[in-house]
C-alpha cells in the first residue's frame, strides 16, 4: 500500500497555537498498551559489559564450558576493562588461535547485577526512566541467550557463585515448591527495587524459544535420552541407538547447536515448557508472592517472530493476569506488514522499533541509493504509525543501536561504505561486522560524524515512541557489530588504552577512548526536555512541511493544550523557518533556549530545533 503525503502543509494553521482537543475518552479506553510506557525513556544494558560491581564474583575458565566456542582456551584470565579492543592479550597470545571471533567470545569483562545497581544513579541523572537488561539468567556464554534455566540469575552476576551453584543443585527444576532463592537472584530482586524507588521501571529479555546446551533439561535429555522426563521439550531428531545406528541428534536455532530449540504443535510450545516458562514468569513478576510491585515490570521477547502466535496469546493472558499494567515489547526484526499480526491486542504491546531505525539511517545517513528524502521519511513514518492499532506506536521501542548491529556512530562513520542497505537483515549484518569487512572502518567518530548522531537523538526524543538508547551510546561508544558492538562501557573512572589495532590485526592512528561529554550533554538536556513535555510523549502527530531540495523535516505534536513543533534540518544550508505563525509569536526553542520574538528562526544546516510558544 502506498501512502500519500502533501508535501507543504504550512497554511494549515499551527494547532499549538490555541488550545487542543483533547483525545475522547473512549480512545484511551479501547487501547490495550500501558500508558506508563508512552511516557518512558529507555536504557538497553548488556550487563556483563556494563559495569563490574563485585570482582569477588568474576568468572572463572570453568565458567566458560558450554558456551560457543565450545573447546576451553589452555590459557584464560577476565579480560582487562580498559584494554584496546582489538589487541589480544598476552594469555590469548599463548592459545596460538587465528580467530579472533573465539578470543573475542571467550573474552569476559566481569560485569555485573551489583555494577547496575551502582550506576542506577548515574541512569538516573541522564534522565532515564526505563530499564531493559539483556539476559540475566543462568547462562555460560557472555550474553546470556543461551540460558541453563529461566528461574536463576547467572550466579556470577551475584556475590556467591560457588553458594548459588550448590543450592541450584538441590532443587528439582519440575517441581517450583523446591525453587530456592540464590543470593544472585536476590541481587536481583534488589536492583528491581532499587530502580523502582527511582521512579524507573525495569523489564527482563525473555528468550523463550530455546534453552541452551547447558540447561537442566537438555543435559538430562543427553544423559537419559529417551528416558528423560524432558524427552518431548525439544525437537530431537533421532537418538542414541547402537542397533539402528544413530547418533543422538536434534534441532538448534538456525542450525545453533548450543541452542536447542523447545517443540511447537498446533497449540504453540508444548506443554513441559510452557509450564516452566510459565512458572518462571510468575517468579520474576511476583517474587516471593510479595507483591508486583516487587516484581519486574514487563519482558522484551527475544526472536518473538520463531514462536507460533498460540503461545504468545496464552503467554499474555498470564502476563496480565499478573500484573495488568505489564508492558510485553517483542523482536520482530521483519518487514513492516508481517509486524501487524503480533500486535493486535492479544499478544504484544509493541516492538523494538528497528524499522523506525530503517527509515531514519535511510533519511539521515545513508549516502548511497538506499538515501531517502524528507517527504520518503514522512511517508514510511506514517506507514508504520497506521500499521499498528491505538497506542502501540506510542510504547514501541524507537532505537537505532543495540546488542545485534552496529553502534550509531559507526553506523555514520561507515554511510558511504556500502553498508546502507539496512533492511536486509543479512547483507547488513555481514557488511557491518569489521571482521567479515575489510572495508568497514573502525576509527573512532569525528566531530561531524558525531553531529550527525546529535540531530538523530533530536528527533528519536521527540517523535512518537519511546526513546531507547544503547548502553554507552550517550559517551559516543563506538563498534562495528557484534561481537564489537558490546565493548565494555566508558567510565571516568577507569584509565583506558587507546586503539590503535584493527581487525586484521594491523594498526591506526591513535584513537583516545573517553566520555564524549558534548554528546552526553545533549542527550541529557534532549531527555529532560521530553519528561517535562507530555505531548512529546503522548501528544498527537502530524507533519507539518517537508522541503526535499533542501532535507527539511518539520513536523508537531500536541496534548492538552501545549504543542510543540521540531524542525529538522538534513540539509548542507542554514534554513529560515518561514512559517507565518511562528513569525508573529514569541517561541523559544527549547534545546537551545533561544527565544525568538518576531525574529526569522533561523535552523542551521544538519541540526534541528525544538520550538514552544513563550510562557
Amino acid at each position: 500500500m502506498k501512502y500519500t503525503y502533501n508535501q507543504i502543509c504550512i497554511l494549515l494553521s499551527i494547532l499549538f497555537l490555541s488550545a487542543c482537543n483533547n483525545p475522547p475518552e473512549s480512545k484511551v479506553n479501547k487501547e490495550f498498551v500501558p500508558q506508563w510506557a508512552k511516557n518512558v525513556v529507555w536504557y538497553q544494558i548488556f550487563p556483563e559489559r556494563f559495569r563490574d560491581g563485585d570482582s569477588t564474583n568474576n568468572p572463572t575458565i570453568n565458567d566458560l564450558k558450554g558456551a560457543d566456542p565450545k573447546e576451553l582456551p589452555k590459557e584464560w584470565e577476565v579480560h582487562p576493562w580498559g584494554s584496546d579492543w582489538y589487541a589480544l592479550q598476552d594469555y590469548e597470545k599463548a592459545n596460538g588461535e587465528p580467530e579472533l571471533w573465539k578470543h573475542i567470545l571467550r573474552r569476559r569483562y566481569g560485569g555485573d547485577l551489583q555494577g547496575v545497581i551502582n550506576k542506577l544513579d548515574y541512569l538516573q541523572d541522564l534522565g532515564i526512566t526505563a530499564i531493559y537488561l539483556n539476559p540475566v539468567f543462568q547462562s555460560p556464554s557472555l550474553h546470556k541467550y543461551d540460558g541453563e534455566s529461566y528461574h536463576h540469575i547467572d550466579p556470577n552476576f551475584g556475590p556467591d557463585p560457588e553458594g548459588d551453584r550448590k543450592l541450584i543443585a538441590s532443587e528439582n527444576p519440575l517441581d517450583p515448591s523446591t525453587w530456592v532463592w540464590t543470593s544472585a537472584d536476590k541481587l536481583a530482586l534488589q536492583l528491581i527495587d532499587e530502580a523502582h524507588s527511582r521512579d524507573m521501571k525495569i523489564i527482563f529479555d525473555g528468550v523463550f524459544n530455546h534453552l541452551g546446551y547447558n540447561s537442566f533439561a537438555f543435559q538430562d535429555v543427553v544423559k537419559n535420552q529417551q528416558n528423560s522426563p524432558y524427552k518431548d521439550w525439544f525437537m530431537i531428531k533421532s537418538w542414541n541407538d547402537e542397533e539402528k545406528g544413530t547418533e543422538f541428534d536434534y534441532e538448534g536455532w538456525f542450525g545453533v547447536k548450543s541452542l536447542p530449540e523447545f517443540k511447537e504443535d498446533s497449540t504453540g510450545i508444548v506443554e513441559g515448557p510452557k509450564k516452566y516458562i510459565f512458572n518462571a514468569t510468575q517468579r520474576w513478576m511476583n517474587p516471593q508472592n510479595k507483591g508486583i510491585e516487587h516484581g519486574i515490570d514487563g519482558w522484551r521477547l527475544d526472536v518473538a517472530y520463531c514462536i507460533g502466535h498460540p503461545f504468545w496469546k496464552k503467554w499474555r493472558k498470564h502476563v496480565r493476569s499478573i500484573n495488568p499494567e505489564a508492558y510485553m515489547t517483542a523482536e520482530i526484526v521483519d518487514d513492516p506488514e508481517k509486524v501487524t499480526p503480533y500486535m493486535q491486542g492479544d499478544e504484544f504491546d509493541g516492538e523494538m522499533n528497528y524499522n523506525f531505525a530503517f527509515a531514519s539511517a535511510e533519511f539521515f545517513f545513508n549516502t548511497d541509493s538506499t538515501k531517502i528524502n524528507a517527504s520518503t521519511y514522512a511517508q514510511k513514518l506514517k506507514a508504520l504509525r497506521d500499521l499498528y492499532p491505538e497506542g502501540v506506536a506510542y510504547v514501541s521501542q524507537n532505537l537505532f543501536g543495540s546488542h545485534d548491529s552496529n553502534r550509531i556512530g559507526s553506523h555514520i562513520v561507515n554511510r558511504d561504505r556500502g553498508i546502507g542497505n539496512f533492511r536486509n537483515w543479512g547483507t547488513y549484518f555481514n557488511a557491518s561486522v569489521a571482521g567479515n569487512n575489510p572495508n568497514y572502518s573502525t576509527r573512532k567518530p569525528q566531530k561531524e560524524d558525531i553531529d550527525l548522531q546529535k540531530l538523530f537523538a533530536i528527533m528519536q526524543m521527540t517523535y512518537v515512541g519511546a526513546p531507547m538508547i544503547y548502553y554507552g551510546d550517550e559517551v559516543g561508544m563506538w563498534g562495528g557489530n557484534d561481537p564489537d558492538c558490546r565493548k565494555p562501557m566508558i567510565w571516568d573512572d577507569i584509565v583506558y588504552e587507546d586503539e590503535v589495532f584493527n581487525a586484521d590485526g594491523s594498526t591506526h592512528k591513535p584513537d583516545k577512548v573517553e566520555t564524549n561529554t558534548s554528546l552526553f550533554n545533549h542527550y541529557k538536556k534532549l531527555i529532560s526536555i521530553r519528561n517535562d513535555h507530555p505531548s512529546l510523549q503522548q501528544g498527537t502527530y502530524k507533519t507539518v512541511f517537508t522541503n526535499d531540495a533542501k532535507g527539511i523535516f518539520v513536523f508537531e505534536r500536541q496534548y492538552e493544550g501545549e504543542s510543540i513543533v521540531v524542525a529538522i534540518n538534513n540539509g548542507g544550508e542554514e534554513f529560515i523557518l518561514d512559517i507565518p505563525e511562528l513569525r508573529t509569536h514569541c517561541m523559544v526553542d527549547l534545546l537551545s533556549e533561544t527565544v525568538f520574538d518576531g525574529d526569522k528562526i533561523i535552523v542551521p544546516n544538519k541540526w534541528g530545533m525544538i520550538l514552544k510558544a513563550c510562557q
